[in-house]
């Protein structure tokens, strides 16, 4: 596959884990997918991901990894960056840049606290350190809708919390085909991955955090708050803060430079 892209599994505990690795470089880059790894993992999307991040692919080993195939009832964002490292040592990857979107940000927020020698630079993006009043009434309605099995409501909320109008207008027809191709078998994991962030709360240990920092999000987030990431980045001192005015929850979508500006944090 182009980019030396690859589809892989590795153990971890009783079960495991989906992961995909794209590009040729000599420094190694983790990103950390969000809430959706909930309802579909990385598996056998090593050729797409490869395309979306190829600008990395030069300079970087890629390798993007979902939560555990069998998750514990009551696992936290905390239980996830611990199995994410089980991993990274497995594969000898440490000293590494990290990227994590939504609920990724907030497994990396772990990762950079529990285990910083696994952390070169971070990029946080869309994420919050604490749950707040829009997070909260987000994902409890989000967890309300996945009780009733409703997953084209989750499906069609989500996308209205997450994209500018201009890339909804796109969107709305397409809801239903969209959301059939896109269910799950059922909503258990979706529940326990949500519940996790709803209960996420890393402020105690952003404090050690060490590494160079650059928070990234937008002023009109309608899930986990357009004030989220100001608040994060005030509590990690070596960080930089990027806010896109106009872009709410996909910004790491929805702005064009957004790759750009990581690669350009991470090289420098």
């Amino acid at each position: 596959m182009p980019y030396n892209a690859k589809n892989c599994t590795i153990q971890i505990d009783n079960t495991t884990m989906d992961y995909i690795s794209f590009g040729s470089g000599s420094k190694n880059l983790v990103i950390i997918p969000g809430l959706g790894d909930a309802l579909k993992t990385v598996k056998g999307t090593a050729f797409s991901f490869s395309l979306l991040y190829k600008l990395f692919a030069k300079n970087y080993k890629v390798y993007v990894f979902s939560r555990k195939n069998k998750l514990k009832q009551g696992c936290s964002t905390r239980d996830m960056a611990a199995d994410l490292a089980a991993a990274l040592h497995q594969l000898y990857i440490t000293d590494a840049c990290v990227m994590g979107v939504s609920q990724g940000g907030m497994i990396a927020q772990h990762l950079a606290i529990d285990y910083p020698e696994l952390v070169k630079k971070l990029v946080l993006a869309v994420t919050a350190c604490a749950p707040n009043e829009t997070s909260k009434s987000v994902i409890s309605h989000w967890l309300a809708l996945a009780a009733e099995n409703n997953f084209y409501q989750i499906f069609a909320d989500t996308a209205e919390k997450t994209y500018t109008e201009a890339k909804l207008k796109l969107y709305r027809p397409f809801y239903g085909v969209l959301s059939k191709l896109s269910a799950p078998k059922n909503l258990d994991r979706f529940i326990l991955q949500a519940t996790a962030c709803l209960n996420h709360n890393a402020l105690e240990g952003l404090s050690k955090i060490k590494c160079p920092t650059l928070v990234i999000g937008g002023d009109n987030d309608k899930i986990v708050g357009g004030f989220s990431c100001a608040q994060l980045a005030g509590h990690i001192a070596q960080s930089k803060l990027k806010i896109y005015s106009g872009l709410g929850h996909g910004t790491y979508e929805e702005a064009p430079d957004f790759n750009r500006r990581v690669l350009t944090f991470f090289d420098n």
